[in-house]
């Protein structure tokens, strides 16, 4: 919600889709540079000190770009701002999965990434018809007021659950294993960018083919649509007993993901970019599941915050890049030139889903995991 709400906040008052993605990319990246610091001061704080700490200072950041953007302030100046609150963004969606691999077990995490990822579409869903919809029946801004009130409220509440949190481990001295230095979550990081990638251009492609089709409010439609094509396949995914390991079943997804948006670029009407928005997402819930499951199987167990940030990190860059990307590629060359851009980060992802099997396959067991053994 919060890189629509801005995209479609600036362009309204700018009129330009390359100056909104450009401040989206910047609170993109400050969020993917920050993330994994949060996580591991998570890990060894807590993630309640962490939530309470941050939702302040992004109440603020938020409020400081609201301003700027509704004074008509120079793009420099939009930044720093954007910049400030993609810093003190928590990243929701690492934590909850720290929490699943703290209350469930081994057996059933595969699940609970499942729902948790099927959750994470349904708001991926309502999200975007929310934010168009506070945008065009209220005022251009309430998409991020209503971001800024969401974030906090989810944050305090978070906080205030106590027992699914992982419990915090100061470490005196020489502190356990970075998550950064296992292979296979560097493998994946860069596999989760080319995803976020693909994701930000997507995200440009349906707003630039609205707009080029004067149904700029059918955005957050086509948007939703994609989450519904998510939404359905991950049900599927979670439900199913895979005999295929996650290595190989993160290459299949990330490959059948870009094949999936291939077909945008040829879109000629708006029922036509509604059924492939819908095929677009298919793959990307069930890519996310493998790439979480994975992840818990191959970072240190004291680090699995930080672990999943990174992963976070790399999403929301490659997402920022292909916003941007995909923004001055669109103002001048239409929606298809931001969907082939969007090919092309599924391409990367794809790529090294593959070339990374062996770093991928080299997972750890549960007990091996905390003793930092390696098979």
């Amino acid at each position: 919600m919060r890189s629509l709400s801005c995209v479609m906040l600036i362009s309204s008052v700018t009129g330009s889709l390359a100056d909104a993605g450009t401040v989206a990319a910047a609170m993109l990246v400050s969020q993917g540079v920050a993330s994994p610091v949060l996580g591991r001061l998570a890990d060894r704080l807590s993630q309640r000190r962490v939530l309470l700490t941050a939702c302040l200072a992004h109440m603020v950041g938020m409020a400081l770009l609201l301003v700027a953007i509704l004074l008509e302030a120079p793009l420099w100046l939009l930044i720093v701002p954007a910049v400030a609150t993609g810093c003190a963004s928590v990243s929701f969606t690492s934590f909850m999965r720290a929490r699943w691999a703290a209350i469930a077990d081994r057996g059933a995490l595969r699940t609970a990434y499942a729902l948790e990822s099927m959750l994470d579409e349904t708001i991926f869903l309502l999200g975007p018809l929310l934010a168009t919809a506070l945008a065009s029946a209220v005022h251009p801004a309430a998409g991020l007021i209503a971001c800024a009130v969401l974030t906090l409220t989810g944050s305090i509440a978070l906080a205030l659950h106590r027992r699914s949190e992982p419990v915090p481990e100061p470490t005196p001295g020489r502190g356990p294993e970075r998550a950064i230095a296992v292979p296979g979550v560097r493998v994946l990081m860069v596999s989760y960018a080319g995803m976020g990638f693909l994701l930000g251009a997507v995200d440009v492609t349906m707003i630039a083919f609205a707009q080029e089709r004067s149904a700029s409010g059918l955005a957050g439609v086509f948007l939703s649509l994609t989450a519904v094509g998510s939404l359905i396949a991950g049900a599927v995914y979670g439900a199913v007993n895979w005999r295929l390991s996650q290595a190989r079943l993160l290459s299949i997804t990330t490959s059948v993901l870009t094949l999936g948006v291939i077909p945008l670029a040829f879109a000629d009407s708006l029922p036509v970019m509604g059924l492939l928005a819908v095929v677009a997402g298919v793959a990307i819930s069930p890519g996310l599941i493998a790439g979480s499951t994975l992840l818990e199987s191959l970072a240190p167990k004291g680090s699995l915050s930080e672990g999943f940030s990174w992963l976070t990190s790399a999403g929301a860059l490659g997402i920022a890049l292909g916003t941007a990307v995909g923004g001055r590629l669109a103002d001048p060359g239409g929606f298809e030139q931001a969907a082939w851009a969007a090919v092309g980060g599924g391409i990367l992802a794809m790529g090294l889903s593959l070339v990374g099997q062996p770093a991928l396959l080299r997972t750890r067991s549960a007990p091996e995991a905390a003793s930092g053994t390696t098979v």
